[in-house]
This record gives C-alpha cells, sequence and structure tokens, in this order.
C-alpha cells in the first residue's frame, strides 16, 4: 500500500459527532494493531465486521471496566522495572487503554513512565524483555535515511522526539537506551496535553557509544563502537534535519538528551530552520523560573534582588540562567546586572573571567574577577566558598552529585536570607543534590524546596510539608500543544517565558500546598500553557493571528482523551479523500 494510500491513524468526529476510525485491518492483524485494537472492548457489530468472533472473550467490557482489571493486575505486580514493561507492552497492544489507565492513575504511574524509573530503563534498554517501539536511526542508515524514514513518517505525525542518548538524566551515556526518555517524553504529551498518540514519534540517533559496559555487552543492541563525533556527525544530523525539512515540515522536533557539546548547539544551528526546541534547556529553563516567581512569592524577596548559584554548569544549568535573566530583562533591568546575579559552580568551582579555559555558554555568565578578587581563593573556588561570600537567596542543583548540598553549606545560606529556596533538581532520585527531610530539618522548616525527582511528604521537627516537583511535565506538553494549536513556524524564548508566567500565574491562583499544583490539575495547566503561548507565538508574527476563542477552540480540538472511536470498515478500492491521507 503507497504512502497515499495510508489510512490515518488519529480519529476524527463524524457529522454526528461521535468519534470514528477508518481501518482496513481484521481477525488478527485488528488486535495487533495498538491504533485499533480495543481488546474485550469491541462491539458485537464490530465483532462480526471485523471477524473478531472467536478471538476474544464472549462479554464484552467497558473501558472503565479494562481500566479497573488492568490496574488491578498492574498493582499486583513488584519491582519498578517490572511495571515499565507492563505498561510498555499495554501502550503497544492498545494504546486507548494505556492512556485512559494512565489519566485514571497519573500521580502514581508518573514516576513508572517518567523519572526516575524511565532511566533505570534506560540503562537496561537491552535487557528489557520489551523493546520500546519507535524509529532507531543507525549511523550505517547515512545517505539513505530519506529512503528508511519515508516508510514511516506519515501527515499524521505533529511532535517528534529524538536524542542520541549521550546525556540521559544524571545517568550519562546509555547509547540507544535513550529511546526509553523519548517514549516517556512522548507518553506525557499525551497524558497532560492530549496530544493523540498516532500524531507522536520517538527517534534515537544511534551513532554508537562511549559507555564501556555497553561496549563490552554482548548483548547490548545498539553499534558496538565509539561515539561518531565532528564533522561525521554533524553530517549525520544534517541530513536528518533535511529529511524530516523534505518528509514533514511542520512537524515540532524536541532534542532531547544530547551532550554538553552538541545540546545547545544544535538548537543555535536549526531552530531558525525548523520548528524545535530542547526540553533540557529552555524546559527545564521555564518550569524552574516558574517555581521561583512562585517561591519569590513566598519569601517576599523579589528574583532580581536575589543572587542565585547554581551547581553545575551544562545544558540544564544554562538554560535556568538564560530564563532567569529573560524575565528580569523584561522587568526592565540591564543584561550585565541581570547576568551578574547568576553564579555558576560547575566541577572546576566558580565559573569567573580569569578561568581558562571555559566554554562559550558558560563564558556567558562568567563573573568578573575583579568583582570576586577580594575574597575568591587562587585555587578553584567551591561551593562552600561562593555561599559564603554571595549570600545567595536562591541555590539550584543540576549537578547530578548526589548529598553536594551539605549541612554547612545549607545552613551558611540559612544565616543570611529568612526563606532559603533550595531547588535539588538532579534526576533520578538518588543523584538529588540534597534530600528534603535534611534541607527542611537543617533550616528549621525555613526552606523553600522543590526538586527534580518526586519526592514523598516530609516531616520533622518543624511541621509536615509537600515537596513540589519542579517537572518539566508542568510545561512542555502544553507548549507543544500551544505551538501546534497556533501554527507557529519557530519556537522562541519568549514562548518559554510566556508558558513560565502561566504555569506561575496558575500556581498561585490555587489553594494547594507546595510550589505547584498536583498532577490531577495537568490537562487544565496544559491547557492554560497553551493558550499563553499560542497568543505570543501570534503577537511575536511566529504564526497567524486568530482571536483568543479560536485559539481555544482549536486547542480544545487537538486535546483527544481516551475513548474507543466507532471504527468503519475501509477498502482498498476506496477513492472517498475523507477516508485516505
Amino acid at each position: 500500500m503507497g504512502s497515499m494510500e495510508r489510512i490515518s491513524n488519529v480519529p476524527t468526529r463524524g457529522a454526528d459527532g461521535e468519534l470514528e476510525q477508518w481501518t482496513l485491518l481484521e481477525g488478527g492483524a485488528l488486535l495487533h494493531s495498538t491504533h485499533c485494537n480495543q481488546g474485550s472492548g469491541f462491539s458485537k457489530k464490530d465483532r462480526g465486521v471485523f471477524h473478531l468472533e472467536g478471538l476474544i472473550p464472549e462479554r464484552r467490557a467497558t473501558l472503565e471496566q479494562q481500566v479497573q482489571l488492568t490496574f488491578e493486575a498492574y498493582s499486583d505486580i513488584t519491582g519498578d522495572l517490572a511495571k515499565y514493561q507492563f505498561l510498555s507492552q499495554l501502550r503497544d497492544r492498545n494504546q486507548t487503554l494505556f492512556f485512559a489507565l494512565v489519566e485514571k492513575h497519573l500521580e502514581s504511574i508518573l514516576p513508572i513512565i517518567y523519572t526516575p524509573v524511565v532511566g533505570m530503563a534506560s540503562q537496561k534498554f537491552s535487557r528489557l524483555a520489551h523493546t520500546p517501539s519507535g524509529i532507531y536511526l543507525s549511523y550505517n542508515h547515512r545517505g539513505r535515511i530519506k529512503e528508511v524514514l519515508s516508510h514511516h513518517l506519515t501527515s499524521d505525525i505533529r511532535i517528534i522526539v529524538v536524542t542520541d542518548g549521550e546525556r540521559v538524566l544524571g545517568l550519562g551515556d546509555c547509547g540507544i537506551g535513550g529511546m526509553a526518555i523519548s517514549v516517556g517524553k512522548l507518553e506525557l504529551y499525551t497524558a497532560c496535553a492530549g496530544i493523540h498518540p498516532a500524531s507522536t514519534l520517538p527517534i534515537v540517533l544511534d551513532v554508537g557509544t562511549d559507555n564501556l559496559d555497553l561496549l563490552n555487552d554482548p548483548l547490548y543492541l545498539g553499534l558496538r563502537h565509539p561515539r561518531v563525533r565532528g564533522k561525521y556527525y554533524q553530517a549525520f544530523v544534517e541530513e536528518f534535519v533535511e529529511t524530516l525539512q523534505l518528509l514533514c515540515p511542520d512537524v515540532l522536533l524536541q532534542w532531547e538528551d544530547f551532550g554538553k557539546g552538541n545540546a545547545r548547539r544544535l538548537l543555535q544551528r536549526y531552530r531558525e530552520r525548523i520548528c524545535c526546541f530542547n526540553d533540557d534547556i529552555q524546559g527545564t529553563g521555564a518550569v524552574t523560573l516558574a517555581a521561583l516567581m512562585v517561591a519569590c512569592q513566598t519569601s517576599g524577596k523579589t528574583l532580581a534582588e536575589s543572587d542565585v548559584v547554581i551547581l553545575g554548569a551544562g545544558s540544564a544549568a544554562t538554560g535556568i540562567a538564560d530564563a532567569l535573566v529573560l524575565a528580569m530583562l523584561m522587568e526592565g533591568y540591564g543584561l550585565s546586572e541581570a547576568k551578574q546575579k547568576i553564579w555558576l559552580v560547575d566541577s572546576q568551582g566558580l565559573v569567573h573571567t580569569r578561568r581558562q579555559p571555559i566554554e562559550t555558554e558558560k563564558l556567558v555568565y562568567a563573573q568578573p574577577w575583579e568583582k570576586i578578587s577580594s575574597w575568591a581563593s587562587k585555587k578553584p573556588v567551591g561551593l562552600a566558598e561562593t555561599v559564603r561570600a554571595v549570600h545567595p537567596a536562591i541555590l539550584i542543583g543540576t549537578s547530578a552529585q548526589p548529598k553536594a548540598f551539605s549541612k554547612r553549606i545549607v545552613q551558611e545560606m540559612a544565616q543570611h536570607t529568612s526563606r532559603p529556596i533550595i531547588f535539588p533538581l538532579s534526576n533520578p532520585t538518588a543523584h538529588s543534590e540534597a534530600s528534603p527531610k535534611d534541607l527542611l530539618t537543617w533550616t528549621d522548616g525555613r526552606a523553600i524546596v522543590a526538586t527534580g525527582s518526586p519526592f514523598p511528604r516530609v516531616k520533622c521537627d518543624a511541621g509536615e510539608f509537600t515537596i513540589s516537583q519542579c517537572n518539566n511535565a508542568y510545561l512542555f506538553p502544553g507548549v507543544g500543544l500551544g505551538i501546534l494549536a497556533s501554527g507557529a513556524v519557530r519556537v522562541t524564548d519568549s514562548m518559554f517565558l510566556a508558558a513560565a508566567k502561566a504555569l506561575a500565574q496558575y500556581s498561585l491562583a490555587g489553594s494547594h500546598e507546595g510550589l505547584f499544583p498536583d498532577f490531577s490539575e495537568i490537562r487544565e495547566i496544559s491547557r492554560t500553557v497553551a493558550l499563553a503561548v499560542g497568543m505570543e507565538a501570534m503577537s511575536r508574527g511566529e504564526s497567524p493571528n486568530l482571536a483568543a476563542p479560536d485559539l481555544w477552540a482549536r486547542i480544545d480540538r487537538l486535546m483527544w482523551r481516551p475513548e474507543y472511536p466507532h471504527l468503519k470498515k475501509a477498502h482498498r478500492d476506496s477513492m472517498d479523500p475523507r477516508n485516505w491521507q
């Protein structure tokens, strides 16, 4: 069947408002299609029309009953990785049931399909009993990427998440295991913002790995040679992007978990050529900014009045710094004044102008040596020395160094600010710079804490506290939804600033504990963020002008909720354009 004869896997509303979907499949093939399978939910009529009689039990179960039965089976499984595999298999068997289950139990399932368990899945990827679906674009496909992708890219695809697996969370090089991250991100687009799963595609660029454990593992499924770098790597990525521009020019591309040598460089190279963003840089920056906006309201000290020390100076750290500076610029502060509020500390100590060599993205935030020479030692200036001299109101961790925020450092900070804002953001949980319980205990409950991974409520002498997760899932699904709904052709930093402000305002308007609402409100949050992003896209001339009600309507039309469509039988000789792509 040629590409012009392909039936859309995204259901549509008929004239009567009923959700309907055309398919050529029948019998066992239909039961093996994640897009069309309804399991025991097929009606008696459909069982006859699609030759399913005898292949499924006689009694029909509603989607709600299927969710209940599936959750009972899921709950009986011991071990987080086993739960992850169960859910992966369910997703590839019946996407509607999978997302109905996730939507109903999002709070408990989110840590399994995303952080922290997705990190374990990335590390053990080749040894999982089930390998998640997606496109594995190998370096061996160079020169043939168009040929390979043309078999899989259709007009259904609206969002692609691509990774090369070099820097997965705080775990480093996971090779093709990065596919688990691409899959997880796209699951959140659907669960949080309603983007139909058939509109999404995860891709991993397999250019080898520098992880010796993987290279020496005879069961590793990726290319078993060191990572391709330099001009050869760039040519491979260039061919990939050119193919996307040719085959699906309107797609939104999300760069995910690239190494620090490539993440920002690829974003800068392609952001004007294709509608794309990097969630590790822009998404992390925006969601952290939103959390800080809420935290500053609580502390009574404005963001511009606060010195910010960030441990770590990679993509996440510089993305946070970029977001903070942009926010201060919009408030009328000068660029130099804003940048000097940011103090980056990496493995070589404080980033300052006398340090050599220093990467370009770090140099932007290098503190002038003349400013610090009166207190800085000649050896690398560490975190403790920086905190002692700067008296920051805000301390953020993106270093993946567990326990880096020691009691001495935290209490030094707490001596100079009444409500210290401390965000240990590194993922997964084992890499967090400090535990929330320690932070609250050491500060007598005064610290305002948000983390990268989920943590339970904390009980200590100062009271009981809800720990907010500074999770990118609060933002990037809504950002993607807003871009698609508005028809934006480019993603700007101002769109992420608009998203951060929308999330902060939504959070401040609620009566919840912590900095953000819980995930039971995530679809409404995504809707609010999408509107802000769409309006910003129009104000910047990046999308056609729409009235706000029209943008709302587009957003609502894109927000799919899991329900079984009415299946309609298609035929290969059908020429009805309503049935075919």
